[in-house]
């Protein structure tokens, strides 16, 4: 005879590392369950498959997927491969706009760099090299609006 092994919500967490609350919050709005009760303490019980669904929830979350698309996510999963489109679709579309989020990362990483060789140009008192960085922050500044547009 095999047995369950069911978890608290306090084990949950943990090992999601999604919160209490988040945990019952995407009970609450269908990303997960039902989740099964104790019957005598009414407190939630998971199983190893919600705590399957619930990592793979956090990861999405941690990627800035919301609540819309985890669901969507979520209805492709249990739909299989009829739904494979549209699961990479809605993916790819994620990946495209953390790239954009790491090029306009990228463009503020050089705007600081350029931004502290000019006050380090001023410091020194070296105008000649003051100029140069002030051309490099211009042209920074350029960047900034090509990848934000």
């Amino acid at each position: 005879m095999t047995t369950m092994t069911l978890m608290t919500i306090q084990d949950v967490s943990q090992r999601s590392r999604l919160s209490e609350p988040t945990l019952r919050y995407y009970e609450e709005v269908g990303l997960i369950g039902p989740i099964a009760r104790d019957a005598r303490s009414g407190h939630r019980r998971y199983r190893e498959e919600d705590l399957d669904t619930l990592q793979a929830l956090a990861c999405l979350r941690a990627m800035g997927v919301g609540i819309e698309d985890m669901r969507t996510y979520q209805a492709n999963r249990a739909i299989g491969r009829p739904a494979a489109g549209e699961q990479r679709d809605l993916l790819q579309r994620h990946a495209h706009r953390i790239e954009r989020a790491i090029a306009t990362l990228h463009v503020h990483l050089k705007y600081l760099e350029a931004k502290a060789g000019l006050w380090d140009a001023r410091e020194r008192g070296d105008a000649h090299a003051e100029a140069l960085a002030a051309e490099r922050v211009n042209a920074t500044l350029g960047d900034l609006e090509a990848v934000l547009s």
